[in-house]
Formats: structure tokens, C-alpha cells, sequence
């Protein structure tokens, strides 16, 4: 298989590279993080560099591109530990183009797109513990539109984001649908998170929604993919990021008048760190390919990537500390950001345990499929 990228993809790479490096310092982030975790002029740039609509059809004003492009950008991102949550314009852009009527799509796709309008995904609740077929959030016809209620927990930029797509019970199924937080009876409380972004507790009171589809929980785990392979491509860029700086410090570091970078012991430990660097990598490549799969197969393949990203993450954090010793945790210095990033990612989208128990599952259902 031809892993090479096109050049296209290079260019797109290298355009999100030089504005990671020229436009997003560790001082700029810092500084965003202090003023509550988001930046809409941030935002805003990325819109320009057209990534809001990488998801989007061109007749949208988008890009029409897809997974791999998706994985291309999230990966720089992820090497600029980058606050503002643009895999959720993914995610927004693919659930509307592929599942809302005309109207809806021509009302938001191009907004969307052009960064005028953030929508963000907002499907946890505190009963559901990953699970996306539990949601205790219920909608219902209001004259010829709905009325949703409910509680949201965790969605990212909640509060400064301009509508949610929401999943809610009809009839005993999961439906999806398009929320304005600017609506009557939406209320965001916003608050930080550990890695530095922005999240909120969203309620829903008898809130006017607009339907995207009635055949919710298929839309809802396609949309959960699509953050889980962008999960895992940001985590690949942190976790390179991360291995960099560390091997830096080594390199500068000096014990007994000489670099720690010359201690065996140690150079074994860095080899471990890329050798679940390029284990991460390549179970990111194997998530972005299968998004398009039928979704049986996306699914398993996602599960299996995020299981493996996990342990990487985590491996790669610990030791990255661990190298650095007590400066390592410390917020004036920049690895404890990358090792913050990396404990909440590995979360992101279900944990490391849960993704091990969906591949677990997934695959005695398949043996009983062949027994």
C-alpha cells in the first residue's frame, strides 16, 4: 500500500505547519489558555486557511477533501498542542452534508466553512460512560418543529460555540439534531479543562431544535469516528512534539560533566518512546483509511486504533516526565503542557479501557458470526 502523501496533501501539511510555527507560540497559547482556554481570533485564522471546511463539499464552500487530509492537519496541530477545537467543524460538516435536509445544509454548511459559525458536537452525559446508544436527553414535536431537553456534559467550547448538534430519544431511538445556543431555553456554564482548552455543561429546556435525522445512532458513531481518527492523528503530532523536546533536553542536560543523552540506560528509553511513536502512527494511518468503510469494519478499526493511541499516549507522557524530572511537571515549562495534553486525549472519545472492550467485544461477535 502507497503511503506516500500527494502533493497536495504536502502543501496542505506545510501551509498548517508554518502557521503552527509562525502564528501559534507556546506564549499565544499560554496566553489563550489564561483567558479561559479559546480564541476566536485563532479560530478565525484557521478558518482562513480554508480547514473549517475540510469536510464541506466544494458546492458547500468547502474543500471536499477527507480523512487523510483530516489526519494531515490535525497531526500539526497536535505538534502545536493548539486549543481551539477544529475536529469538530469535521465532525459538523460531515454529519450535515451527509444526513440534513437542503435548507439546513445551505443555511449552515457555508458558515461552517467559512468559520462564521462554530457547531460542535454534543453527546455526553454523565450515565452514558462512552456509550452511545444511552441518552436519557428526549425531543419532541412542537407544531411543526421540535422541542429538545436535556443535559450535556463536556462539549468542547461550549459556551462559545454557536449551535450543537444534539442526539435525543423519539420514540424510543436516537435521533439527531441542530440546537442554536442562542436559543430560548439553552444554557452553557463554560469552564477549563486540564489540558488548557475550553469545555461546558450545556442544558436543554424545552429548546427549539431543527431535525437532522431520525436515524440518529449510525450518524451519531459516524461522527464519533470522525473524532476519534482526528484524536488520533493530534495525538501522533503531540506525542512527536513531546519525544522532540525530550530528546533536546538530553542533549543539554548534563550529570557528572557529561550529556544524560550518552547514558545507555536512558537512550533504551527514548528507542521505546518511538518505537510506540511509530506503533501510534501507523494505527492512526489504519483509523483515517477506514473511515470510509462500511461500519461494522469502521468501527472495529477505530476501536483498535484508539486502544493503541491510548497506551502510546500514555507511555510516551510518563517517560517524557520522567526523563525531565521535576521540571517536567512544572506550567513554566512546556512538556508538562504536552504530557496534559496526552492524559486528556487519551479520554477523548472513550478511554483506553473502553476502546479495549469494544475490540474485545467486537471480536467475539465475530467469532460467534464463523462458530
Amino acid at each position: 500500500m502507497d503511503f506516500n502523501f500527494s502533493d497536495d496533501q504536502q502543501q496542505l501539511r506545510d501551509a498548517v505547519a508554518k502557521w503552527v510555527e509562525k502564528g501559534y507560540s507556546f506564549e499565544r497559547r499560554q496566553a489563550t489558555e489564561a483567558a479561559g482556554g479559546f480564541s476566536r481570533e485563532a479560530w478565525d485564522e484557521l478558518a482562513e486557511l480554508g480547514l473549517g471546511g475540510l469536510y464541506i463539499p466544494e458546492d458547500e464552500g468547502g474543500l471536499g477533501m477527507g480523512p487523510v487530509e483530516g489526519m494531515v492537519v490535525m497531526e500539526e496541530l497536535g505538534r502545536g498542542i493548539v486549543l481551539e477545537p477544529l475536529a469538530q467543524s469535521f465532525i459538523a460538516g460531515a454529519v450535515l452534508a451527509g444526513h440534513a435536509d437542503e435548507d439546513t445544509k445551505d443555511n449552515w454548511l457555508p458558515r461552517i466553512a467559512g468559520g462564521q459559525a462554530m457547531v460542535v458536537l454534543a453527546y455526553q452525559e454523565r450515565v452514558a460512560r462512552y456509550r452511545l446508544d444511552v441518552c436519557e436527553a428526549r425531543a419532541a414535536k412542537a407544531g411543526n418543529g421540535w422541542t429538545l431537553n436535556g443535559t450535556k456534559s463536556l462539549v468542547p467550547a461550549g459556551d462559545e460555540a454557536d449551535a450543537f448538534i444534539v442526539p435525543a430519544q423519539v420514540d424510543g431511538k436516537v435521533a439527531l439534531f441542530l440546537v442554536e445556543r442562542a436559543a430560548d431555553g439553552v444554557a452553557a456554564r463554560g469552564y477549563g479543562t486540564q489540558d488548557g482548552s475550553r469545555a461546558a455543561e450545556v442544558v436543554f429546556d424545552k429548546a427549539a431544535a431543527t431535525l437532522i435525522t431520525l436515524d440518529g445512532l449510525p450518524a451519531l458513531e459516524h461522527a464519533v469516528d470522525i473524532g476519534i481518527a482526528a484524536t488520533c492523528a493530534e495525538a501522533v503530532g503531540v506525542m512527536d512534539k513531546t519525544l522532540a523536546i525530550t530528546v533536546e533536553y538530553m542533549n543539554t542536560r548534563k550529570q557528572f560533566g557529561v550529556a544524560i543523552a550518552t547514558f545507555q540506560a536512558l537512550r533504551h528509553r527514548v528507542a521505546d518512546m518511538k518505537m510506540q511513536l511509530e506503533l501510534a502512527r501507523s494505527m492512526s494511518y489504519y483509523a483515517s483509511l477506514k473511515l470510509n468503510a462500511p461500519a461494522a469494519e469502521r468501527r472495529q478499526a477505530l476501536a483498535r486504533a484508539k486502544y493503541q493511541l491510548g497506551v502510546s499516549m500514555r507511555f510516551v507522557g510518563q517517560q517524557a516526565v520522567q526523563l525531565h524530572g521535576g521540571i517536567g511537571v512544572t506550567d513554566e515549562y512546556i512538556v508538562s503542557h504536552y504530557f496534559k495534553k496526552l492524559t486528556q486525549l487519551e479520554m477523548t472519545f472513550g478511554d483506553t479501557l473502553h476502546h479495549l472492550g469494544e475490540v474485545s467485544a467486537r471480536m467475539q461477535d465475530t467469532a460467534g458470526v464463523f462458530a
